[in-house]
């Protein structure tokens, strides 16, 4: 490996790119091309897409044997098709980035720069976004209530778009929680890493396969993986309520004994009886989500299936299922060697 003129792996997933594609592949040749060393290579995951996108990558591979396709089975999501192509790089450090080009991969350049200073992790932290006020406030707020609540110290304002080191990748392979959030996973794992500003763009064309519902669910998946604060706060209502009552207890046996009379408050009583029901089935809720997430663990299913892949322009048969390690992938002895090495 050469720390100055490292082999560079792009991993970006896909899902209903077309529109997107022929600028991206566009805007990365001349990239690759523009780096020095070699050989590098562009690892795209085709996450089941429905629109012209396999074509286009099928197309891509066969012209530039700097491509590599990994087709999955079905749509399984963008974290999954984000470790997907982590499983598939092979490069001295990986890059890994959306393909709307919101993240524009001119700053790879800037990001490499920072590694040969020793980084192991560079994360493009976003300076500004172009997206509404609604939702811009909504980014601010979720990434600081993670970063409260979360024990580990998570950045603020950064995404998945980030160069990453091959043991950082290495120990990231190694990680078999289904429910992922990589920007975080890649905190966990330590080492040196650095945030860079940058100023997120507008999507090139198409729109974004982000919609509110799997926006939620990116956002509770990060908050229950790095935090048990959640089942904290139920113990700590709890003891309130606990207080509360006792207090309450307390006044009506003096009131009954000492002042002769017994306090009223039907409508008190019903308040407090509601709101005590509605936090229980809350936390509930909340145990339920973290016990759902070991039922997942439990089951031990990979992440994903690759229905075909395609390297240096010619297709290959998926890695045997019997030998499937957790993300997917057979298990890379040469792999578990690397993990203690540098």
């Amino acid at each position: 490996m050469s720390l100055e003129h490292p082999r560079v792996s792009i991993a970006i997933p896909a899902f209903n790119e077309a529109e997107v594609l022929p600028e991206l592949l566009e805007r990365v040749g001349v990239l690759l091309d523009s780096l020095p060393g070699g050989p590098h290579e562009l690892v795209i995951v085709d996450d089941g897409s429905t629109d012209g996108t396999p074509d286009i990558l099928r197309r891509a591979a066969t012209l530039d044997h700097r491509i590599v396709v990994v087709a999955l089975a079905r749509n399984f999501g963008h974290q999954p098709a984000l470790t997907a192509a982590l499983d598939h790089v092979t490069g001295d450090v990986a890059v890994i980035m959306d393909a709307d080009l919101q993240d524009a991969p001119e700053v790879i350049p800037t990001m490499l720069q920072h590694y040969r200073e020793g980084y192991d992790v560079v994360y493009a932290q976003r300076a500004s976004r172009p997206e509404g006020l609604i939702l811009r406030a909504c980014y601010f707020l979720f990434y600081r209530m993670l970063a409260a609540l979360a024990e580990v110290q998570l950045p603020l304002d950064s995404g998945d778009f980030a160069l990453l080191s091959r043991r950082v990748v290495l120990h990231l392979r190694r990680m078999p929680e289904h429910h992922r959030y990589l920007r975080g996973l890649r905190t966990w794992v330590g080492f040196r890493q650095l945030g860079l500003p940058v100023a997120r763009q507008p999507r090139v064309s198409g729109s974004s396969k982000y919609g509110l519902l799997r926006l939620v669910k990116l956002a509770t998946d990060g908050l229950f993986a790095f935090s048990t604060i959640p089942l904290r706060v139920a113990s700590v209502i709890g003891a309130g309520a606990i207080t509360a009552c006792s207090l309450f207890a307390v006044y009506a046996i003096y009131a009954k004994l000492v002042l002769d009379r017994s306090p009223k408050g039907f409508t008190a009583l019903f308040v407090a009886v509601t709101f005590l029901a509605g936090v229980q089935l809350l936390f509930l809720g909340v145990i339920g989500e973290y016990l759902g997430r070991v039922y997942e663990e439990v089951k031990g299913r990979p992440l994903y299936v690759v229905a075909r892949l395609t390297r240096a322009g010619q297709p290959q048969s998926p890695p045997n299922p019997e030998g499937a390690g957790v993300g997917g992938l057979a298990s890379r002895a040469a792999d578990v060697g690397e993990t203690t090495g540098t």
